[in-house]
């Protein structure tokens, strides 16, 4: 009879069992009988031979893979452990969180150019930018700007923000502003030109004027410097991962302002004078509303989850 499979035993009531068992066991002594000097001769071979053991086998746990938006929101947590209005990180934290975002690719984050919001519509003079937000508390905000060609983020500020972006693909237009403060207190207040709405106008000295096409190195602006008002502009269609630390915040005075800017040559103030060649390093901003045809809509975060450990 064939060894029983652990089915065969289960489809067997008890006593099957022991029939069986008994009947296997006579056969099995004559067959010992007829063996003996055999058995008995093997037996003393084997019992000089030592048993060998091989050694168990250690099984290390697997290393946990951590994605890098995960990274990411671990490092904003150390970075920005004390955010606060005005409150800017210390220069070898800000290299630390620069390092981690330059590291980030589109696939990191669940993006890729085919996506149907980096498509220019036909339907509207403004193409709608995407907004794609990750995550935001008390201390820091991180979300994803998505902008199809010809897109535009108006000029904004970031009051008492120390503010990182990421571009993840493409070639945008940065145009970046610092308030001159070192200018006659009665200059920014003076000028009301007929073709202008409000009086206040604030000088301001140009950081940035330029393309940048990816990759390329997050750039940082700061509550004072940096380049603390900017508006980008899509050259073709791309992506900005932003870092904002602290975030926007009407009750604690951190509101998002628009402006227009005017050619420094456009306005004349008394007690501001620049050299001929840096006239075109400077401009006079204005705040405006909100411009009517920008149109930011929401889209879900489709990259990898993040654990709020």
């Amino acid at each position: 009879m064939g060894r029983a499979t652990l089915a065969d035993i289960k489809g067997k009531d008890f006593s099957e069992l022991a029939k069986e068992t008994k009947t296997n066991t006579e056969d099995t002594n004559k067959v010992s009988n007829t063996n003996k000097n055999r058995s008995t001769t093997t037996t003393s071979d084997s019992s000089r031979k030592k048993i060998r053991r091989r050694p168990k086998k250690t099984t290390m746990p697997a290393a946990v893979v951590v994605s890098p938006v995960q990274r990411l929101f671990d490092t904003c947590k150390d970075v920005f452990a004390l955010a606060g209005t005005g409150i800017v990180p210390t220069p070898d934290k800000i290299e630390q969180l620069r390092a981690v975002l330059d590291q980030i690719q589109p696939a990191d984050v669940g993006l890729t150019p085919q996506m149907p919001f980096f498509s220019l519509p036909v339907t509207r003079r403004a193409p709608p930018i995407t907004y794609q937000h990750i995550h935001e508390c008390e201390k820091f905000s991180m979300g994803i700007f998505c902008l199809p060609p010809s897109g535009v983020l108006p000029l904004h500020n970031h009051p008492g923000m120390t503010v990182f972006s990421k571009l993840l693909f493409g070639t945008m237009h940065i145009k970046s502003y610092d308030w001159v403060v070192d200018v006659p207190s009665n200059a920014s207040a003076v000028v009301a030109p007929s073709q202008m709405q409000h009086r206040e106008v604030r000088l301001a000295k140009v950081k940035v004027d330029s393309d940048f096409t990816a990759p390329c190195s997050a750039s940082i602006l700061y509550p004072a410097d940096g380049g603390n008002m900017h508006c980008f502009t899509a050259v073709t269609a791309c992506a900005v991962l932003d870092v904002l630390g602290p975030p926007y915040s009407d009750p604690e005075g951190r509101h998002c302002t628009y402006y227009f800017d005017y050619p420094f040559t456009k306005l004349s103030v008394d007690g501001v004078t620049v050299a001929e060649e840096e006239k075109d390093k400077y401009a006079w901003l204005q705040e405006r509303e909100e411009p009517e045809d920008l149109a930011v809509v929401g889209a879900p975060y489709t990259g990898p989850e993040i654990v709020e450990n």
